[in-house]
């Protein structure tokens, strides 16, 4: 029982080791592999370079398929290229079982120390990172270390070699099991690496291993296939191929173990040299037969792998990508461009108000309030999605800001609602009761609407830039926006004090109108609050320093005037600049 637990623990903490180095160098890295796989994604040749180096830096060919999965689900990579990738990937598996079948065991100790003191004596995200990369390295060789050390005793169990005798007569079955041992365990490198320990310490023969070393690059075929299975056809066609491609390989390579196991025997290489070796030569026998032909593997795969017809409701691409955890800046980037999304939504909604209020156009303030659903869709999903994100390790520009996209994309829902329920049931109004404005009190409302809807385009603008100068622009528009409101307010009162019929019947549904686009403005200048404050040219209050019994007598008298008038000052305002 002490055997299997020891050799339990031996390959959770090779699991654990592997997804250490993945985590650090993803979270680290992930945007500058990003970056390299665009770059180099022009060809099949470079595009083979590109997933070999990725892979073999993230140590996982599965977490490179997800990031080639994102490219071709926006179409910035072509299938025949994604293929090029995966072959590339698998090869960059082969050179990591290649790094660790030598014996280097002594190099754990102080990858470990290095890597803890790296982490614990910095700040900043990429040397801890590093650090991380490092214990994780450290933790394989020790886990390579117990496992080899767990798997001796079981060499000379005699029911052991029982069970391995039956298996040897069964290559299929072998095969078979070995690949759904690497889909349970989620990674090919992990169970080849134990395969090598297993054969160094005596326990299987090395034509056992070299059978099982198929099973385990089978089942990291199918790893992508099944990560990916939720994706659009497109991210699919890549990671099906390459798995055809792999069942293909290890049907032949299954008729020709024994004379490759005696190959490798007399070249005279340890079990675990010789095992990696037929690893590396069969990933790239496979990738070399293959690369030639990827565009016509991906059309053949394409005409027999047919995806289901899509939801016709479904016409929106989520830039929430799932495989963006790994790395938080990149799946801030995500969420930053969903909030651009629900921002292009809410555009759209304040450009659709005037016409509804202006024609009574039914059909487009119904087009309005289904957009303000669309809106709620978009922001439930990227709570969820920053939801998820806290949970990872951050570093404090990371956590501020998740909590400036929260922020806009709130305010951004607040205005989807005040057009929602606020502007649109004053459309319906007008057009119930057959208002209409006066043609003065109809071009205030389209200048002012007009200013709110440029403000919110300079709102995105700061959103996205972080621009200091904008963000002083955008909050100095708020308070322009208060002043041209309560004007066009008073002109609209001395048309009623005149006595304007169009004036007097539409005077609440106008008053209020001018209301909301105000709130609305104030909920978009509120994205400029977090970098003012944070360039420290944000007051702490709009009280003057001191203020006399006589003054405060006078103001709330000034105060009680202006609440009996229906233009008074919005209470939304927080700050001034300095």
């Amino acid at each position: 029982m002490a055997v299997i637990l020891n050799l339990i623990g031996g390959v959770a903490l090779l699991l654990w080791g592997i997804r250490m180095v993945r985590t650090a160098v993803t979270r680290g890295f992930g945007a500058d592999l990003r970056r390299a796989i665009a770059s180099m994604s022009r060809q099949s040749v470079t595009a083979f370079a590109a997933g070999i180096g990725t892979t073999t830096l993230l140590q996982s060919s599965t977490a490179t398929s997800l990031l080639v999965a994102s490219f071709s689900t926006r179409g910035a990579i072509t299938s025949s290229v994604a293929l090029a990738i995966l072959l590339g990937a698998d090869v960059g598996t082969t050179l990591v079982v290649q790094i660790f079948s030598h014996r280097v065991e002594w190099l754990s100790p102080l990858l470990i120390a290095i890597g803890v003191v790296r982490f614990l004596t910095s700040d900043r995200s990429p040397p801890r990172n590093l650090g991380r990369a490092a214990i994780g390295l450290g933790l394989v060789l020790l886990s390579l270390q117990l496992i080899s050390s767990a798997a001796q005793p079981l060499a000379s169990s005699d029911g052991l070699k029982v069970v391995l005798s039956q298996l040897g007569h069964e290559p299929l079955l072998t095969i078979l099991l070995v690949a759904g041992m690497t889909v349970l365990l989620h990674s090919s490198v992990a169970v080849v690496l134990l395969l090598a320990a297993l054969s160094s310490a005596g326990t299987i023969t090395l034509e056992h291993a070299i059978v099982m070393v198929l099973g385990a690059n089978l089942g990291g075929a199918f790893l992508p296939v099944i990560a990916t299975y939720p994706m659009p056809n497109a991210a699919r066609i890549a990671p099906i191929a390459n798995a055809g491609v792999r069942v293909v390989g290890v049907v032949i390579f299954a008729l020709f173990a024994a004379p490759a196991t005696a190959l490798l025997l007399k070249m005279g290489l340890g079990p675990a040299l010789a095992i990696a070796q037929f690893h590396t030569i069969f990933n790239l026998a496979i990738a070399l037969l293959a690369l030639p032909f990827v565009r016509q593997i991906v059309s053949l795969t394409s005409r027999v792998y047919k995806d289901p017809l899509p939801d016709a409701t479904q016409t929106y691409q989520s830039n929430l990508e799932e495989q963006a955890f790994d790395s938080p800046a990149v799946a801030i980037a995500c969420a930053t461009r969903e909030a651009l999304r629900v921002g292009d939504v809410i555009k759209a909604m304040l450009q659709g108000t005037i016409t509804a209020l202006r024609e009574n156009d039914v059909a487009r303030r119904k087009a309005v309030e289904a957009l303000d659903d669309e809106v709620d869709r978009l922001y439930e999903a990227i709570k969820l999605y920053l939801a998820r994100l806290t949970r990872e390790e951050l570093d404090s520009e990371e956590s501020e800001r998740i909590i400036e996209i929260l922020s806009f994309t709130t305010n951004l829902e607040h205005v989807g609602d005040i057009i929602d329920k606020n502007i649109m049931d004053l459309a319906a109004k007008k057009a119930r009761l057959k208002i209409t404005f006066s043609d003065a009190g109809m071009s205030e409302i389209e200048a002012l609407h007009a200013n709110v809807l440029a403000n919110m385009e300079l709102a995105l603008n700061v959103f996205i830039s972080g621009d200091l100068p904008l963000a002083r622009r955008l909050l100095a528009q708020k308070t322009e926006i208060r002043d041209k409101e309560r004007a066009s307010a008073e002109r609209h009162f001395a048309r009623v004090g005149s006595g304007q019929a169009q004036s007097i019947d539409s005077s609440s549904i106008h008053i209020d109108i001018l209301r909301d686009l105000k709130r609305i403005n104030s909920h978009l200048a509120a994205v400029a609050y977090s970098i003012l404050e944070r360039a420290g040219e944000l007051a702490d209050t709009r009280l003057r320093p001191s203020v006399t019994a006589s003054d405060m007598s006078a103001n709330r008298d000034a105060a009680t005037s202006a609440d009996q008038s229906a233009f008074g000052e919005d209470k939304s305002d927080q700050g001034h600049i300095r």
